[in-house]
């Protein structure tokens, strides 16, 4: 029996499936693309560089060389530049579709896809950071993309602190449609308090945004108050190490 969408979600954030207790000493932060729009590289590699910041790209290769609903997607040699520079490419499927209406077999197999076409881009490179399509996840879904990637990100708002889901890792957007200086404010005070880990997401970078992307002042600013208190901005699979070794 398939869960209506609300009460699969609600049933599937509270679904305990790879908890740790994290060794933080010091709170971290990581700023995560999704999909991703070329502008999220091209604009905000800019803004990456002035608090001197690797990100985490997750990507989803059949958006590569595409123009879709008024958006440029990244090329090839994007993902060169990226890997070259020291940032991290993570793995968002590669179709690109809800989860929840995948069977198993067809979402390890595009998974699959996925990491072959990262492999003819970038050579032996393995993806190990996922994050859900849509923030899109069931019980099933986080169960099998937990067991095949080290972290799993959604799209519930929250600091990672204390036991640590990493099958489901709360965050924190990024976006023109609900965006929030206060709010943003309010993450990195509790992520320093708790000694936590927050991961920032977004989608595209220009001036006219989205309303799933972001303005450069929008990134910056929240850059700006994770750099302000001393937090280190580390791509997903560096920030994790810190969080399970200490």
């Amino acid at each position: 029996m398939k869960l209506p969408p609300r009460v699969n979600n609600v049933t599937t954030r509270h679904l305990p499936v790879k908890l740790i207790r994290s060794r933080l000493q010091r709170p971290v932060a990581s700023i995560t693309f999704d999909d991703f729009p070329r502008s999220a590289w091209i604009e905000g590699s800019r803004v990456l560089q002035r608090h001197n910041a690797r990100a985490t790209y997750y990507t989803a290769g059949r958006f590569c060389g595409q123009f879709e609903d008024g958006l440029e997607y990244y090329t090839t040699e994007d993902l060169r530049q990226i890997h070259d520079t020291g940032h991290e490419i993570g793995c968002h499927t590669y179709s690109h579709r809800y989860g929840t209406d995948v069977d198993s077999a067809a979402l390890h197999a595009d998974s699959n896809h996925n990491q072959a076409f990262i492999n003819e881009v970038l050579g032996d490179y393995r993806l190990t950071s996922f994050a859900y399509p849509y923030g899109d996840a069931s019980p099933r879904t986080k169960l099998l993309f937990s067991r095949r990637f080290a972290t799993t990100r959604g799209i519930r708002p929250g600091v990672n602190a204390g036991l640590v889901d990493l099958a489901q890792l709360k965050a924190i957007g990024v976006e023109y449609r609900s965006w929030d200086r206060a709010a943003i404010e309010s993450a990195v005070a509790q992520a320093v308090r708790r000694i936590g880990w927050i991961v920032f997401f977004t989608h595209d970078v220009s001036d006219s945004p989205t309303p799933y992307g972001a303005t450069p002042d929008m990134l910056d600013y929240a850059l700006s108050c994770v750099r302000a208190v001393g937090i280190d901005i580390l791509p997903v699979k560096d920030a994790l190490a810190r969080t399970a070794f200490g």
